[in-house]
């Protein structure tokens, strides 16, 4: 079995010494990957390219022209876009569709020696927060088989959780790197809208997207963040703000407003093992010198809410170019153009897929357009106000990342109202377009993990990564 190193700057100076190996690091990761095949993570290994890029990176190290990540194995989720590697979201209507050119992200990581060793199952069109919703069936949790791996970047999550590969990269529309990081025991972080180029990346709910590592340290996080943020002249919703040298992180010195929600605390709907892990972490945080105060966040029953509809009608429209016509499944039971239209989707589509495409037609058709989709687009601005309102006085604002721990497989699935409202702690971010990390805060008495969310000011990664180090000092 792969050695389990927790940075890369371990995995670094291994191979800087000689100590060990690119090549014998993808060979420990791809016996984990034989041995935990049950887990369903992987819907493919690229493992002969996997060891034929170690041999060349291994060649670069020592000539001394290796990249800044350097004999870093990381897996990609499968709505992630590599040149001559199949890329299919999940999904059957894109199960044998081949990329014809590589994403920005996956550009960027072999610029500086990855090395990819394969796609990650994902819950389909990155649309679940269990990894259930997935053509090739659910992703298992590696910490209990029995419970679900979070979604919608489950696949990625349990990747790093069970040493399949050494960082992961997911994406997050609405909480999917940082709840599954959450259910898994592992660093998942949302960056700033606008921080990572999205060319490349299938496309679920366009002005929430975001591309975000799953590591198992801050510091690789932070690492993974400067190599793939930055302008792009294939994303044209990209900031023009400066990356700082995020992987350089700063001792944390000064002391910290923080605000956490006190809805987090007295909500019934909230487990009482994450209501513990809250309040300890508020104690120590104290106890250490910080201001921690509690807020009301005025607007948050309608964070789901306004979520769901602004996400499902982008993904109405995103997902109405999958028509049996252009690329991938075509009905062979199709006689002419509507029944082609009609019996690829219906047949290509997954049930929760369809549900949110039928719903987010609704919400733009005719006579529901300002009811629901204008109504919401006007609420999003109010809690992106409302937000920024609270971070003029805090640093950070401080909540569980789910609600409670990863529940077992099969049970949520029956009413998705309640699976939806799973992502009542992470959306918020998401809606305001700022950063927020999940840090892993320890286990329940069942052995399963928890975690706890960072929320701050857009653009300020530095801030958020620099305390996150610290926090994981508590």
């Amino acid at each position: 079995m792969a050695k389990n190193y927790t940075s890369y700057i371990e995995i670094k100076s291994g191979l800087t010494s000689g100590e060990i190996t690119a090549e014998g690091l993808v060979k420990g990761y791809l016996q984990q990957i034989k041995a935990n095949a049950h887990l369903n993570v992987f819907n493919e290994v690229f493992e002969a390219e996997a060891l034929a890029s170690a041999k060349q990176v291994d060649a670069r190290i020592s000539n001394g022209t290796a990249g800044k990540l350097a004999g870093m194995v990381i897996a990609i989720k499968d709505n992630i876009c590599y040149k001559g590697h199949k890329v299919s979201a999940s999904s059957k209507i894109l199960e044998d569709f081949t990329s014809i050119y590589s994403s920005t992200v996956v550009e960027r990581l072999l610029a500086q020696d990855a090395i990819i060793i394969g796609r990650c199952n994902c819950d389909e069109f990155a649309m679940g927060a269990a990894n259930e919703n997935s053509f090739f069936g659910p992703v298992k949790n590696y910490a209990d088989e029995t419970r679900v791996s979070g979604g919608s970047s489950g696949g990625s999550a349990v990747a790093v959780q069970a040493g399949m590969c050494h960082a992961a990269i997911g994406t997050d529309t609405g909480g999917s790197v940082r709840q599954p990081a959450s259910f898994c025991g592992v660093i998942g972080l949302k960056p700033t809208y606008g921080r990572i180029s999205r060319h490349g990346v299938i496309s679920y709910a366009s002005s929430f997207d975001q591309v975000g590592p799953l590591t198992k340290s801050v510091s690789d996080a932070a690492l993974l963040l400067e190599v793939l943020a930055g302008t792009d002249e294939y994303d044209s919703t990209l900031s023009q703000h400066a990356v700082p040298a995020s992987a350089d992180l700063k001792k944390e010195t000064g002391k910290k407003n923080i605000a956490y929600l006190q809805e987090a605390l007295s909500s019934p709907g909230v487990d009482a093992d994450v209501k513990a892990t809250l309040t300890n972490y508020i104690e120590k945080l104290r106890a250490d010198g910080h201001t921690v105060k509690p807020i009301s966040f005025e607007y948050l029953e309608y964070l789901v809410p306004t979520y769901y509809i602004l996400a499902m009608a982008e993904a109405s429209s995103n997902l109405a170019r999958y028509d049996g016509v252009h690329y991938g499944y075509r009905s062979p039971n199709a006689t002419d153009l509507q029944s082609t239209y009609k019996l690829s989707r219906s047949e290509g589509f997954g049930k929760e897929v369809k549900r949110r495409i039928m719903l987010g037609t609704f919400v733009l058709s005719a006579g529901y357009y300002d009811a629901y989709y204008a109504k919401a687009q006007k609420v999003r601005r109010l809690i992106q106000n409302k937000t920024n309102e609270i971070l003029k006085d805090f640093d950070f604002i401080l909540t569980p990342t789910a609600p409670e721990p990863a529940f077992a497989l099969g049970v949520k699935e029956k009413d998705p109202v309640v699976t939806y409202l799973h992502d009542i702690f992470t959306v918020q971010a998401s809606l305001a377009g700022m950063p927020a990390i999940s840090l892993p805060a320890g286990n329940n008495s069942k052995g399963l993990p928890l975690g706890l969310q960072l929320l701050t000011k857009s653009f300020d990664e530095q801030a958020l990564l620099n305390f996150s180090e610290y926090f994981m000092q508590l």
